[in-house]
């Protein structure tokens, strides 16, 4: 009988007031589901994982093309060691990306002063003088002596710089397989997607042949050498993506400056 006398002196004007706190309190909550009015998301949109950021014109991990690698590695999205600096170019990975490998580095660094060196002395070589008539037989022998040093010379830079385009291949399939940032004289000349990033046209590693033709030959996307595919960037003159194409598959996506210098 108590319970129904409470019940009865809260049926009246103080029910009302509770109806109309609900009716606040509901409101409330649908306000905070609702994007806020600097369009960041609501409550209900915590648990949603953030959609994936673009790889672009816009840059990437706050990378933009072209800044000075100080200003790139002050904020913390790439690694502090380098993974190559074959050429004079710098190479970084992501954070969390694959660590400076000191025996690559090594031969890189190896093969490029043996290439340097070897095509510095053929370069420097004098032209053979022409026999002189009646020359002796001795004459003869080491001027033939010197032809044969000099092909060897040329040979051995030859092969040389064979081996250094052969590193620089192999530098470069890493870096784009994993995804960095490169830089030469003028600041960022390369930034390399990671294997989850994609395009605003949706385009990464693992999208088709067919894929990447309908969504750049109407941008004017050329095949070059090596498998490879460039598309002039939207507002970034001498910038372009390029795309390496394994069989029918896109295996990487990049934006490379191809006029900007290593050194």
């Amino acid at each position: 009988m108590t319970g129904t006398r409470t019940y009865g002196r809260f049926s009246g004007r103080r029910a009302g007031v509770v109806l109309t706190a609900a009716a606040v309190l509901i409101g409330g909550v649908a306000c905070s589901s609702s994007p806020g009015s600097d369009g960041s998301p609501g409550a209900s949109d915590a648990g949603k994982p953030a959609a994936p950021e673009t790889f672009g014109p816009a840059g990437y991990r706050g990378l933009t093309l072209g800044m000075a690698k100080d200003a790139a590695l002050s904020g913390g999205k790439l690694a502090s060691a380098p993974t190559s600096t074959l050429d004079g170019c710098t190479d970084f990975s992501y954070t969390g990306g694959p660590a400076p490998d000191p025996a690559r580095m090594k031969a890189e660094a190896d093969v490029e002063a043996k290439a340097k060196d070897l095509n510095k002395k053929a370069d420097e070589l004098e032209a053979d003088p022409e026999p002189k008539p009646g020359a002796s037989a001795e004459e003869s022998a080491k001027s033939a002596e010197k032809s044969a040093k000099d092909a060897q010379l040329f040979a051995d830079a030859a092969l040389a710089s064979a081996d250094l385009a052969g590193k620089r291949e192999e530098r470069d399939k890493a870096f784009v397989a994993a995804g960095g940032a490169s830089f030469g004289k003028d600041g960022l000349r390369e930034l390399a997607a990671p294997a989850e990033a994609k395009t605003a046209e949706g385009i990464g590693a693992g999208s088709s042949l067919a894929e990447l033709k309908t969504a750049y030959d109407a941008k004017g996307m050329k095949a070059g050498g090596n498998g490879r595919f460039q598309v002039p960037l939207d507002g970034k003159p001498d910038w372009v993506f390029e795309f390496t194409v394994n069989g029918d598959k896109v295996g990487s996506v990049s934006m490379i400056n191809p006029k900007s210098k290593c050194a």
